[in-house]
C-alpha cells in the first residue's frame, strides 16, 4: 500500500519536480551565499505560470498569479522592516505560483513554524549578536503605525547582525506542507 498519495498534493507532478528542485536549490544557495538570485526565483515563476497556464488555460495563469501575489504579500512587510532580503521575498512569490494562493496559505503556516523555531534557535545560540534588537523593531514598528510611513530609525547600533537564512525555512515549510497533503493530513486551509 502506498502511504503517500500524490494526487492528494493537487499539484502536476512536473510542477511538483520543478517546485522541489526550486526549493532545495534555494535553500542551498541561501545557506552558501546568504543570497537566493533573481536566477533561481524568475525562472521558477516562469515555469510555473507557463506549466498552469499550459495545463488550465487562463485559468492556471490566474492560479498562478493570484498565488505568486499572496505569496508576496506574506513576506513585503518583514522585507520592509528589514527582517528578511528580496531574495526570500520572491521566493516565497515563486512558491505562490506554483501552488496558488489558498496552498500558499497553507504553507505558510508551516513556513512561519519553521522560521519561528528558526530564529528562536538562533537568538538562544547567538544571544549576544541580539541586544537591543527587539527594542529596535519595536520602536520602528511603533513608529510606522504612529506616522502612517515607514522611517528609518539611527538607533546606534553599529554591531555585525546576523542574517537569517529565511530561504531554508521557505523550504523546509513547503515541502512540509506537500508532504503532510500527500499524507491526507487535513488542516483548516
Amino acid at each position: 500500500m502506498n502511504v503517500i498519495d500524490t494526487n492528494k498534493i493537487g499539484i502536476e507532478p512536473g510542477l511538483l519536480i520543478a517546485l522541489s528542485a526550486l526549493l532545495l536549490t534555494s535553500a542551498f544557495t541561501d545557506l552558501k551565499s546568504q543570497r537566493i538570485p533573481n536566477y533561481l526565483t524568475l525562472p521558477g515563476i516562469i515555469v510555473a505560470l507557463t506549466l498552469n497556464s499550459t495545463a488550465n488555460g487562463f485559468d492556471g495563469f490566474l492560479f498562478s498569479t493570484a498565488g505568486m501575489a499572496t505569496g508576496i504579500a506574506l513576506l513585503v512587510l518583514p522585507y520592509i522592516m528589514g527582517g528578511m532580503g528580496a531574495g526570500d521575498v520572491k521566493l516565497m512569490g515563486a512558491v505562490g505560483s506554483f501552488l496558488g494562493a489558498k496552498a500558499t496559505l497553507g504553507a505558510f503556516l508551516f513556513i512561519a513554524l519553521a522560521g519561528g523555531i528558526y530564529s528562536l534557535a538562533i537568538i538562544l545560540i547567538r544571544r549576544d549578536m541580539f541586544k537591543g534588537f527587539f527594542s529596535e523593531k519595536l520602536l520602528l514598528l511603533s513608529s510606522m503605525v504612529m506616522l502612517k510611513q515607514y522611517v528609518p530609525i539611527e538607533t546606534g547600533n553599529t554591531g555585525q547582525k546576523l542574517r537569517l537564512k529565511y530561504g531554508v525555512a521557505i523550504a523546509f515549510g513547503t515541502i512540509t506542507y506537500l508532504l503532510t497533503k500527500a499524507l491526507g493530513i487535513k488542516f483548516f486551509i
